[in-house]
């Protein structure tokens, strides 16, 4: 009994050490879970500023500085700027979420045009001035060049039959170019569209009358870049002795400023509108703008990297040294190639080659294209040993209308370099994104049709500092800055409206024409007019 009671006791006088213990490790437990809720709380702060707290700082960025753009438009004060500019917001970027299949799209404005500020196609013809056509005799065009100098070419000769009073023969197709293609007008446009859409503006007949077959023909190569006085009061005087003129040329024919207005907008409707493509490839071109859209936005990129222009151009930049010589060959032996001996070096330094599929795909990245984006390839052969592999291994969603037409699709096309580019130039003018890698033909009629349909997203390669900044980046220059500069450099080279640029200062007589930016490359403001003109719109819109 005594050791009954000395043991009670030791249990009392243990139990308030137990409750002490039994605190204490409560004590812990609760210091312990709030270590762990401001542990959770810290890495989702971190979290948050790593991946969110950069775009919800640039959405407000963005919006600050549509407001003040908006301010400024509101009081006039940049109107003077918006002629010779392209103000666009900053270049977005697609966001990766590492270790996660899986992006958060911030990077919507890639795809987004500018807004074209209201400005429509006005080029409705005035009866007036086909109301006293009387056509004096007939004019017989051969079309010279590829596909797309052939199409300028043709539009600038129907305005031409209209200034000599001229019924226009349907216009003789180039079958001696590079591409030796042996098209037919019929073959490339639809005929009938062309002749019914230009009634009212210029008589066009399929063939001569069978009696004026073998009439005397005045066979002429006009001025280049002539106006309308050269037509109306030198050629016109031919008709006093012949009733045919037969024109060896049609590219660069015309002014591309200074001419009527009536005149100008003929040029738009030809262009935009009469020159349509033939049923089957216009029917073709279709399903592969569909097939093109069905997984979304898409950029269409004219990669001029081929063989006639690298021959024409005398690029050799990156290429083996048999392709070197292959492109010099074939430079050499093309008669109308005057320039023989060309520094390729100097060429690619002052701007005057195509961006290499290389240089392509690092400009994309730079701009902030992910890698996932699909690329329409708008071009023929590529031309050297390995070129495209980098440009695939960076965008590995290339196509091209090999890729998404079917064999049998294709082989109604195939062997016909003008057909074959009729689908690339429809595919072009659809795309959410056009990008050229050299100012082409092509590059600079998809530019100019893409204006004139609201002024779609074209992104036009700097090329000339863009190669500065490569070897830039071969030399160290991170990636970061890289990526900054570009996207700086091409804020304003996006698509949005300004008006045409005129000749470089300080040239002089035909070089000057030469050195204007080419009608059919920016039809502002001939062609597009803006509702609710300002005095200042309407003043640029009639000189």
């Amino acid at each position: 009994m005594h050791m009954h009671a000395e043991h009670t006791c030791r249990m009392q006088r243990s139990m308030p050490a137990q409750a002490s213990r039994k605190r204490v490790r409560s004590s812990s437990s609760w210091v312990r879970s709030i270590g762990v809720v401001v542990y959770l709380g810290l890495a989702i702060v971190a979290l948050f500023s790593t991946l969110f707290l950069p775009v919800f700082l640039s959405i407000f960025r963005s919006s600050a500085i549509q407001s003040e753009t908006y301010k400024l438009q509101q009081h006039g004060r940049a109107d003077s700027l918006m002629w010779t500019n392209e103000p666009l917001p900053r270049l977005s970027r697609a966001i990766q979420i590492s270790g996660h299949n899986q992006t958060i799209n911030f990077g919507q404005k890639l795809w987004k045009s500018a807004s074209n500020r209201g400005f429509e196609p006005c080029i409705s013809s005035r009866k007036s001035h086909s109301r006293h056509y009387v056509s004096r005799g007939y004019l017989v065009v051969h079309a010279n060049g590829g596909l797309n100098q052939m199409r300028a070419g043709i539009c600038d000769m129907v305005a031409v039959a209209h200034l000599i009073n001229a019924t226009l023969v349907i216009p003789e197709l180039d079958k001696r170019s590079f591409w030796q293609d042996t098209s037919n007008f019929s073959d490339v446009f639809d005929v009938e569209y062309f002749i019914n859409a230009l009634s009212n503006d210029v008589p066009i007949v399929k063939k001569l009358p069978r009696e004026l077959a073998s009439a005397p023909k005045a066979h002429k190569q006009f001025k280049s870049w002539s106006g309308a006085k050269y037509y109306k009061e030198e050629i016109t005087q031919l008709w006093d002795q012949y009733k045919i003129i037969r024109a060896s040329k049609s590219d660069s024919r015309l002014a591309n400023n200074d001419l009527p207005s009536y005149i100008q907008k003929l040029r738009c409707r030809v262009h935009y509108h009469a020159l349509r493509f033939a049923p089957p490839i216009e029917a073709l071109g279709k399903k592969l703008v569909e097939r093109m859209r069905s997984d979304g936005p898409f950029i269409a990129l004219h990669l001029r990297y081929e063989k006639d222009m690298l021959a024409f151009s005398g690029c050799s930049y990156g290429l083996l040294d048999e392709e070197v010589e292959e492109l010099t060959f074939i430079r050499e032996m093309t008669p109308h190639w005057k320039v023989k001996l060309i520094n390729s070096t100097e060429q690619r330094l002052k701007g005057f080659c195509p961006l290499t599929p290389k240089e392509v795909g690092i400009f994309l990245l730079a701009l902030g294209y992910p890698s996932s984006s699909r690329i329409y390839i708008a071009a023929g052969e590529i031309y050297g040993n390995g070129s495209m592999t980098e440009l695939q291994a960076r965008f590995p969603n290339l196509l091209s209308k090999e890729l998404i037409a079917t064999p049998d699709e294709l082989a109604p096309f195939s062997g016909y370099a003008s057909q074959l580019a009729g689908l690339d130039y429809i595919v072009s003018v659809e795309s959410d994104v056009f990008i050229p890698t050299y100012s082409g033909n092509m590059a600079r009629a998809v530019e100019g049709h893409r204006r004139f349909l609201g002024h779609r997203k074209t992104i036009i390669p700097d090329r000339r500092r863009l190669v500065s900044l490569f070897d830039e980046l071969d030399l160290g220059l991170t990636q970061e800055e890289f990526s900054y500069r570009v996207s700086e450099m091409h804020r304003k080279r996006q698509g949005a409206p300004r008006k045409r640029k005129g000749p470089l200062a300080g040239t002089k007589g035909r070089e000057r024409f030469r050195t204007e930016e080419a009608f059919y490359t920016n039809p502002l403001p001939d062609c597009l007019c803006q509702k609710n003109n300002t005095r200042h719109d309407k003043r640029i819109l009639n000189r």
